[in-house]
This record gives structure tokens, sequence and C-alpha cells, in this order.
């Protein structure tokens, strides 16, 4: 007659682990600094002659698809 197997209890790590749900303040402060970056990039490109000619070519192609222009 053999014994049943001896359930255990999954082994914990033995160090705590620290949860992650957020983002911490440098994450934050070098999210904010990126996006202000590419915010003051577009606006440089879009208020030239660069940005200009393109929303122009942009809305002539868009209005030639829907037959207007």
């Amino acid at each position: 007659m053999s014994l049943p197997p001896i359930r255990t209890r999954p082994s914990r790590p033995s160090r705590r682990t620290r949860r992650e749900d957020g983002i911490t303040t440098a994450e934050y402060a070098v999210g904010t600094a990126a996006g202000a970056g590419l915010a003051g990039l577009l606006y440089k490109m879009l208020s030239g002659g660069f940005g200009n000619e393109l929303l122009t070519t942009l809305f002539d192609h868009v209005l030639g698809l829907l037959g207007i222009g």
C-alpha cells in the first residue's frame, strides 16, 4: 500500500518583489521632454514652406479622391 503524495505550498521568492504599476518621476520627465521636443519639431516643420506645401498637397489629394477638386 502506497501513501498519497505530500502536498506542499508553492515556494515563494525569498525577497520581496517590487510592483511597477505606474511610471516613476524620471520616466515621466523623460516622456514629457520627448513630447515637447516632438511638438517643437512638428511646429517648426509645419510653420515653414515645407509644411504649407505638404498641407496643400495633402488637401488637394484628398479632394481629388472625393471627386470634389
